[in-house]
């Protein structure tokens, strides 16, 4: 029977995790792993249990609550890694353990300083330990892209007679080119006498911008399986990107005839999820889900597809759930049926009481705005998600700036049912609201990053602020939306307070 189907590896939750202050709190990964169950995807690596409490327990968090997709733990070739691996996703319904070891020449050498047999030794013996506790184990030769090949026949041999199901050929620091890594992929299924009883999978760093394209020609030579992140995010220039790695499947049907479980709908609003959880913003140029790729200004390219869409798009917007400005235009006039009826044709079903909360905000929203466009409904019910369990709210706020003017703001905040109005100055509006509040909150935040980006098009535009900030030693991401950029700034920098606050209130 023909093997048609490729199996999804998501590791946005580790691999992604890894990449320099993308840090997401236990929260935010258990939505993330909520959305990428109802993206389809197959297996969700959620984490590296052994490397702190933390870890392990968002592992288990998400074990917990997972119920379609594997949830898997990652582990070197140590008991003790493999033990917290086990005990993590012992609540999931699926579950799988993923094994590493490090086997090309200048990782044995410089690395482990170990022999070949040694290692290899080392792998039989973690994957038999493991299997006897569990039946789905992925291993992963690290390095495998720079491994002498009859090594890597050899050890692949090895790890599957042990009992690994799957077997994931790295390409680890982004070294190989299409040609070389497909070539790779089609020595493995030729050369390892029982490749037949496995799974081969890959995972590919972007180092060179290739990880997209040696995934697919792995794929093309004979893997079934694809590891990759949401937006590409990872370990220094990321990994391969889960919506161009399906969308190239699908919508290059005629060249892969592969398929996966994707439903590439939610691509858009998973997208924007991440970006928001990491405060890594999405280029505009990027692939599928960018903010231009599916924009055209060009004369000639905007007259072709007003004639044909397909003279300039290669694909559906509609089909990674890129949001349509086309039909019922919401106002301030605008009704709950409508409000709700737009939410449901973007994918979005929210309980009665959270629809209220949201369709206030929208209404707020509407006395500003002249027309609401699905990126603000989009941006009112992710901020809506991060409202709960608040400990400070903003109340009101007032600016004053100006050529000669000293900047002034006077915020008033809510906390634990009280309300405390604060007066400041400072070098800007933007600093003096960060003084203001810090005087209201008694925690001292040092800004380390501050972006800002307009939501949604036009003068009225809805204005998205991204800060990371460091509180206590602890590095956390706020975001704040709101049409007053001083108004999203102050939400931004509450939004990470609380998230503090609430981090804190964990460890105790």
């Amino acid at each position: 029977m023909k093997n048609d189907k490729v199996l999804i590896f998501d590791t946005t939750l580790r691999d992604g995790e890894q990449a320099p202050g993308a840090t997401m709190s236990p929260e935010e990964k258990l939505e993330i792993a909520f959305s990428l169950e109802r993206l389809g995807v197959d297996i969700i690596e959620a984490g590296f249990p052994v490397s702190s409490k933390g870890d392990f327990d968002s592992v288990a968090n998400v074990a917990r609550h997972i119920k379609n997709s594997y949830v898997c733990g990652l582990a070197r070739c140590i008991t003790k890694d493999i033990d917290a691996v086990i005990e993590s996703v012992r609540p999931a319904k699926h579950k799988r353990i993923h094994i590493f070891l490090a086997t090309s020449k200048i990782h044995l050498q410089h690395k482990l300083k170990k022999s070949q047999d040694e290692i290899v030794s080392m792998a039989v013996d973690a994957v038999k330990y493991a299997r006897k506790r569990m039946d789905n184990i992925e291993f992963s030769p690290e390095d495998a892209s720079r491994t002498e090949k009859e090594f890597l026949y050899r050890i692949l041999e090895a790890v599957i007679k042990a009992g690994a199901t799957t077997v994931n050929i790295p390409d680890t620091v982004g070294y190989s080119t299409p040609h070389e890594y497909g070539t790779v992929i089609a020595g493995i299924c030729m050369n390892v006498p029982n490749i037949g009883k496995a799974v081969i999978s890959t995972h590919c760093h972007d180092d060179l911008g290739l990880a997209v394209a040696n995934s697919l020609a792995g794929v093309q030579n004979g893997a079934r399986q694809v590891e990759c992140t949401i937006n590409g995010i990872g370990e220094r220039a990321g990994n391969a990107s889960m919506e161009e790695i399906v969308m190239g499947l699908q919508t290059r049907s005629d060249f892969y005839g592969l398929t996966t479980n994707i439903k590439t709908k939610e691509f858009y609003r998973i997208s924007r999820m991440v970006s928001k959880a990491t405060g890594f913003i999405v280029p505009p140029n990027k692939a599928i889900i960018g903010a231009n790729a599916f924009r055209h200004e060009s004369g000639i390219h905007q007259d072709g597809i007003l004639k044909e869409r397909r003279t300039y798009e290669i694909m559906n917007p509609e089909d990674v759930g890129v949001p349509s400005h086309e039909g019922l235009v919401l106002g301030k006039h605008s009704g709950r049926h409508a409000f709700r009826d737009r939410l449901k044709g973007l994918g979005i079903e929210l309980p009665e009481v959270d629809l209220d909360k949201a369709f206030a905000r929208f209404k707020d929203l509407a006395d500003k705005k002249k027309e609401i466009y699905d990126e603000d409904l989009v941006a009112i019910v992710e901020d809506q998600g991060h409202l709960a369990h608040v400990a400070f709210s903003l109340v009101d706020l007032i600016s004053t700036s100006g050529t000669n003017i000293a900047p002034q703001v006077v915020v008033t905040i809510a906390h634990k049912g009280k309300k405390q109005t604060q007066k400041s100055t400072g070098d800007g509006p933007v600093d003096a609201c960060y003084k203001a509040i810090e005087s209201v909150t008694k925690l001292k935040a040092d800004l380390l990053d501050y972006g800002i980006k307009a939501v949604t098009q036009g003068k009225d535009a809805l204005g998205e602020v991204t800060i990371k900030v460091a509180i206590e030693g602890e590095t956390v991401i706020g975001r704040g939306a709101s049409t007053d950029i001083i108004e999203a700034s102050a939400k931004a920098y509450i939004n990470a307070i609380n998230k503090f606050v609430a981090q804190k209130n964990l460890k105790k």
